[in-house]
């Protein structure tokens, strides 16, 4: 098929060389452009999507919006089957949804009505959802309300991250748009409506979310660090530090919440307690526990910001 392919982030990638390696003619790539990066911010870095797509010597195009004639007319010059949309960051307005032949088929990393929106993996995971998955679906103007062609579920470990479920997600998702896209060219893809009961926004991730409210019960600070690991990381104050917690498990105890149980790291919630096991001090890379708590002054007893 002739397809344009838009996508940003790391998730994108797979998708991008599934569609490559099947035989399909990727007429150019669409992503975000280069940002300054670097400690001045002096160097620009492209979008992993960016990179991808220059080692497969395929046309890169880096709009600021879809929204402006310009943008438009190149897109429709073109002349696509479909596009394929994973994680671009831009909304495409009806007038660019028009233009490929077959549409625009996006992958989404939720079950579909829930979790539509901007962060659907660490949202799965801080609600405590057992269960999560990617879906096809065709898009139209509203966000993630498309009718849906294909999906695969996934359970969500215990103590998983989201780190480690976009991992897993990525690479489910890319085979599964591998083959939505070669049905397409069967005409043989079918769609259905989504279900209006159950929908809810995965809401852009907030600063203010990270400091972890030891005062929660323990399942649900569990979920915040977990869901918010790697990135940007729950995080607690020990003598005027901020101190990531990357990785934790659900612990037999009780106390003042924020109150430390013993020499393991093992914290006092609202009703219960976590053991935090991986942790990074600032200008740090990630340790284990016992590594931190041998650089670090604390005692049974103190209490944690």
């Amino acid at each position: 098929m002739r397809l344009v392919f838009m996508g940003t982030p790391e998730f994108s990638a797979p998708v991008l060389s599934e569609l490559v390696g099947q035989g399909h003619e990727i007429l150019g790539v669409y992503t975000r452009a280069p940002k300054p990066a670097g400690r001045r911010g002096m160097e620009l870095t492209k979008t992993p999507v960016h990179q991808l797509a220059e080692g497969f010597n395929l046309p890169v195009f880096t709009p600021k919006t879809f929204r402006d004639e310009a943008t438009l007319e190149a897109f429709a010059e073109l002349e696509p089957d479909a596009a394929i949309v994973v994680a671009y960051g831009l909304i495409l307005p009806k007038a660019a949804l028009d233009i490929p032949a077959q549409g625009c088929l996006n992958l989404h990393a939720s079950l579909l009505p829930r979790w539509r929106g901007a962060a659907p993996i660490q949202r799965a995971i801080m609600a405590g959802d057992a269960e999560t998955g990617v879906m096809v679906m065709r898009m139209e103007e509203g966000l993630d309300t498309g009718p849906v062609a294909m999906a695969e579920r996934v359970l969500i470990g215990a103590d998983e991250t989201a780190g480690e479920l976009h991992d897993r997600l990525k690479a489910i998702g890319a085979d599964l748009m591998g083959r939505a896209v070669a049905a397409l060219s069967r005409d043989a893809l079918t769609f259905r409506p989504q279900a209006e009961d159950g929908a809810i926004y995965a809401e852009k991730i907030e600063k203010a979310e990270a400091r972890i409210d030891w005062s929660r019960p323990a399942r649900e600070v569990h979920d915040a660090i977990r869901g918010l690991s790697p990135f940007p990381g729950a995080w607690f104050d020990f003598s005027g530090e901020r101190v990531k917690v990357l990785r934790s498990t659900i612990a037999e105890g009780a106390g003042a919440p924020g109150e430390l149980l013993d020499d393991r790291l093992t914290v006092a919630c609202g009703d219960g307690a976590v053991r935090l096991l991986q942790v990074q001090r600032a200008g740090k890379g990630p340790v284990e526990a016992a590594a931190f708590l041998n650089g670090a002054r604390l005692n049974r007893g103190m209490r944690l910001g």
